[in-house]
C-alpha cells in the first residue's frame, strides 16, 4: 500500500485523483487532505476515504467541518487549519507520495516542508516551481527526493524522456489548446468577460487555471516549470497551439526524431502515472481512436497573447522576476473573474508590477515570499487607484 495525502482535494485534479484511487483501493491509502472551503465535498471525501488528518484552510469553513464532523459522529480525525494546516498535510507521518494540486504559490511552503521530511511529490501546482524552482529543485535533490509533474504537459514530457539522455534534447515541444480565444483577433477579445474565459473548449479545470488558459499566461508558466523540471533552456521550449489537446507535448532529440504522449484530455492518465511510477497500470480513462482524428499545430501569437512573452522575459531576468510575474497574475486573474478588470488589464499590469520591483538574484525562500507580498500590495493599491 502506497500512503498518499493530497493538498486540495475537492479541486479538478484532487477529486479526479481520489477517483484513481478509488478504483485501486488496494494499491493506496489516502492519510492526509485538504481543502479550502468546499466542505460538503470534503465531508464526502472524509467518510469515503477515512484519512487520519484534515486541513481546512479557510477557518470560518475549518469551524464548520469541526461541527459537521460532531454531527455525523465522525472521531479519530485530526483537523487544522491555516498555513500550519497544510504543512501538517504535506509532512504527515507515513505519506509516501504528497500530491499538491492547490491554486497558486500557496502551495509552496507545504512542498518544501515535504521535501525536507523526504517525501515525494506529485506535482500539480506548477506555481511552486515558477516562483522559487532553484530552490525546490536543488532541496530535492539535496533530500533524494523524486518530483513527479503531473500537469498534463509536463507529464508528457517525463514519460518521453524515460530511457532519454538530457544531452541529446534538441527541443522541447509544449501543446497548448489556445485557450477560450484562440482564434480571435485582439479587438474580438478585449471586451470578453471572464464568463467567456471559462469556457474552455477542451478541458474541465478550475476558474483560476481556465483564465491563465484564454490568456496563455498558463503555457507561459508552464514554459518556466519545464525549464526547472527537465533543466532545459529556454531557447529549447517552444510552444504550439494544437487544438485537438490529443498530443500533451512532445521532445525532440539531436537526431530530428520526436517522441510525443497521446492520449484523450483526462487529467487521470497523467495522474496514474505518477501514482504508480515507474510502472504503468489499466488506466480509469478511455481509449484513445485515432481513426478519422486529425492533428494541428499553430504559432503562438505574442502580440494577441503577451502574458505568454512576459513569462519569457521573467524567466530570461530570473531572480525575483518570476515570482512577481506569478503574483501579480495571480490577483489581476481574480480580479477579473469579479469583472473588476478587462482582459488586456492583465497583462498590461503585470508589466507595471515587474518595472517597479526591485530586483533580487539568487532569492533565498524568504526574499521570495516578501516579494510575493510586496507585489500583491503593489496590484491591489494599484486597482484601487485606477479601476475604483
Amino acid at each position: 500500500m502506497k500512503n498518499i495525502s493530497i493538498l486540495g482535494s475537492t479541486g479538478s485534479i484532487g477529486t479526479q485523483a481520489l477517483d484513481v484511487i478509488r478504483h485501486h483501493k488496494e494499491k493506496f491509502n489516502v492519510i492526509a487532505l485538504s481543502a479550502n472551503n468546499n466542505i460538503d465535498l470534503l465531508l464526502e471525501q472524509i467518510k469515503e476515504f477515512k484519512p487520519a488528518l484534515v486541513c481546512v484552510y479557510n477557518e470560518k469553513s475549518y469551524e464548520l467541518l469541526g461541527k459537521k464532523l460532531i454531527e455525523e459522529n465522525i472521531k479519530d480525525i485530526e483537523l487544522c487549519t491555516k498555513m500550519d494546516g497544510l504543512v501538517k498535510v504535506a509532512t504527515c507521518k507515513g505519506t509516501d507520495l504528497l500530491l499538491t494540486c492547490v491554486v497558486g504559490m500557496i502551495g509552496l511552503i507545504p512542498t518544501v516542508k515535504a521535501i525536507e521530511n523526504k517525501i515525494d511529490i506529485a506535482l500539480a501546482n506548477k506555481e511552486t516551481l515558477v516562483v522559487a524552482g532553484d530552490i525546490v529543485i536543488s532541496k530535492a535533490k539535496e533530500y533524494g527526493v523524486k518530483i513527479l509533474p503531473v500537469d498534463s504537459e509536463h507529464s508528457a514530457i517525463f514519460q518521453c524522456l524515460v530511457g532519454e539522455k538530457n544531452s541529446e534534447i534538441k527541443n522541447i515541444m509544449l501543446t497548448a489548446s489556445g485557450g477560450a480565444f484562440r482564434g480571435m483577433e485582439k479587438s474580438q477579445i478585449m471586451n470578453k468577460k471572464a464568463r467567456e474565459a471559462l469556457k474552455h473548449p477542451n478541458w474541465s479545470m478550475g476558474a483560476k487555471i481556465t483564465i491563465d488558459s484564454a490568456t496563455l499566461m498558463n503555457k507561459g508558466l508552464e514554459i518556466i516549470e519545464a525549464y526547472h523540471l527537465f533543466n532545459t533552456p529556454l531557447e529549447k521550449i517552444k510552444v504550439y497551439v494544437h487544438k485537438q489537446s490529443l498530443i500533451h507535448s512532445m521532445v525532440e532529440f539531436v537526431d530530428n526524431s520526436i517522441k510525443a504522449q497521446i492520449a484523450i484530455p483526462d487529467m487521470r492518465g497523467a495522474i496514474s502515472y505518477a501514482f504508480f511510477y515507474p510502472n504503468r497500470t489499466p488506466s480509469v480513462m478511455n481509449e484513445l481512436d485515432l481513426f478519422g482524428k486529425n492533428m494541428t499545430f499553430d504559432m503562438v501569437d505574442e502580440d494577441t497573447f503577451p502574458c505568454i512573452k512576459l513569462a519569457k522575459e521573467s524567466l530570461k531576468q530570473g531572480g525575483t522576476s518570476t515570482c512577481v510575474l506569478n503574483s501579480a497574475n495571480e490577483e489581476l486573474v481574480y480580479a477579473y473573474l469579479a469583472d473588476k478588470i478587462k482582459f488586456y488589464d492583465i497583462n498590461e499590469i503585470i508589466e507595471k508590477a515587474l518595472e517597479q520591483h526591485k530586483f533580487i538574484n539568487n532569492p533565498t525562500l524568504e526574499e521570495i515570499l516578501v516579494t510575493d507580498l510586496k507585489t500583491r500590495l503593489f496590484v491591489k493599491e494599484y486597482l484601487k487607484e485606477k479601476f475604483v
